[in-house]
């Protein structure tokens, strides 16, 4: 079994589902998962997870993201893109100055109504499945942080803008609520997503590139290790008469291993044994002095 992260380029057209159905196929191994959802006509960088490197789609779902949008003043749909049924139009009577007032206004935190052709759960049920037979439901608004918005081009109704931002925000919403601020609606027109956590446009490769690749036999370059992912955290070896401890994901005491000493309390470490195989990360704990299992990643 293949372990470890792909950035794959999601092409418009392609669900994330899509495109792990189709790594299932290329790597001919079922266990595969995204990391975060991109609408059918977004585009961009997505994360796919593969083997043992799957425990970190949560953890990758919680990082920042990076997004640069299109959006039009003056309509409203209902899935708040241009692909949707149009709801309202208005006319566009605010000036650039003033759109940019309104636009940069939504930095920092704001609370946003997710939308109902989402993926969101209400009573079980994802949004999106409730908005496809025509019923729509309250919805509780959740916090959302807009880190950095550059407006990168206003030819109104046109605006390009750029957005770093938290888990969980909706840039269709984004646009949305800029619109209805300003008075006269919005629907964004494209989205590219750039960036999530380290991983960028540069080096994402499209489904039919990592296939090739992968028919090639270089697959290897394409799949970055799991324990790359926590490069910043200091590592241990763990001595060998005592990899039992870490195979069964016990404590480890600083006798069973080797490393830095004067470890802080809850410190992070990567955890490895005498042949450089990663196992997982653990923490320090003062208390017991020891160290305590926080995620394993066996690569069996």
């Amino acid at each position: 079994m293949i372990n470890g992260i792909i950035n794959v380029y999601k092409e418009r057209g392609y669900t994330s589902h899509d495109v792990v159905a189709r790594l299932r196929g290329i790597f001919k191994q079922k266990k595969i998962g995204h990391t975060g959802t991109l609408d059918p006509e977004a585009e961009g960088v997505l994360p796919v997870c593969l083997g043992s490197g799957t425990k970190l789609c949560d953890m990758l779902t919680e990082k920042k993201k990076e997004y640069v949008a299109e959006f039009l003043f003056g309509i409203t749909t209902d899935t708040q893109d241009i692909t949707g049924t149009v709801l309202s139009e208005r006319a566009v009577t605010v000036t650039e100055e003033e759109a940019k007032v309104c636009i940069l206004g939504f930095l920092g935190d704001y609370e946003q109504i997710p939308p109902m052709y989402s993926a969101c759960k209400v009573n079980g049920k994802r949004l999106y499945e409730l908005a496809r037979e025509g019923k729509e439901v309250e919805r509780k608004p959740r916090p959302v942080t807009i880190y950095e918005l550059e407006i990168l081009s206003m030819s109104l109704p046109l605006v390009k803008i750029r957005i770093r931002c938290s888990k969980g925000t909706y840039i269709r919403t984004l646009c949305h609520d800029i619109g209805e601020k300003l008075g006269c609606g919005g629907a964004m027109k494209s989205l590219l997503r750039t960036e999530v956590d380290r991983f960028s446009l540069h080096g994402a490769k499209r489904l039919s590139e990592i296939e090739a690749d992968v028919k090639a036999g270089r697959q290897a370059g394409l799949v970055i290790p799991v324990d790359e992912m926590f490069s910043d955290l200091p590592s241990i070896r763990v001595k060998e008469d005592c990899i039992g401890a870490v195979q069964n994901g016990n404590p480890l005491y600083l006798r069973q291993i080797t490393g830095k000493s004067g470890w802080m309390d809850r410190e992070q470490v990567r955890v490895y044994d005498n042949n450089g195989k990663f196992y997982g990360i653990y923490a320090f704990q003062v208390m017991t002095g020891n160290f305590k299992p926080v995620k394993m990643f066996l690569e069996r």
